[in-house]
């Protein structure tokens, strides 16, 4: 079954990870990447976890009333019992949840992304081979590029001034030749690329 790609908001969103080994780390990882307030709780943390910026923890294991308040759940302890009690749980709330490795446990799925800025480029296999999700994302790392998140950014601070100098109809090849000319000089436009291009030159 594929898996509807949608993009959430998690800035300051809180969200729980439960289990503190090497896959909860990987977890908290991925969400704190993407702003996220999480809270991790297990037996045993790693210490690694622990250090994380932003991130609270309670060394004790999974309570059901953890789950108030929380955006998404990702139950990453070493008991297949325990994830799908997790998984039952959160969705009796429907509290979207994530069971590592049980997919038939999963309403959502974790992607192999790429991050650059504001852009990101994710991939899935809908949890049959992560080994393919992993391949494409490879094969996208040379596009996906700090420069093309400089420039997706200098882009979206230009979009009022598009919209009103420009008709709607000429939009597109505006934006689409402003991007070009960034990526072909390797940098940021200038205030003369920027005119040259918007007067048509």
């Amino acid at each position: 079954m594929a898996y509807f790609p949608m993009f959430v908001q998690l800035e300051g969103s809180p969200c729980l990870v439960v289990g503190g080994g090497g896959i909860a780390l990987r977890k908290v990882r991925a969400l704190k990447d993407f702003g996220a307030r999480v809270l991790v709780a297990a037996d045993e943390i790693l210490d690694e976890i622990k250090g994380m910026d932003g991130v609270a923890w309670q060394e004790r294991g999974f309570l059901a009333e953890d789950l108030e308040g929380m955006t998404l759940v990702v139950a990453a302890t070493d008991n297949k019992e325990e994830n799908h009690r997790i998984s039952c749980l959160c969705r009796e709330k429907r509290i979207p949840v994530n069971a590592v490795d049980q997919i038939e446990d999963c309403s959502f799925i974790f992607p192999a992304y790429l991050k650059e800025g504001e852009v990101v480029a994710a991939f899935s296999s809908g949890g049959q081979s992560p080994i393919v999700a992993q391949y494409l994302k490879e094969q996208a790392r040379p596009q996906v590029t700090g420069l093309l998140g400089d420039l997706a950014a200098q882009l979206g601070d230009m979009r009022g001034t598009v919209k009103k100098m420009e008709p709607a109809g000429r939009r597109k090849a505006v934006y689409e030749e402003l991007l070009r000319r960034g990526l072909d000089q390797g940098g940021l436009l200038s205030q003369e690329d920027i005119r040259e291009i918007m007067e048509g030159k």
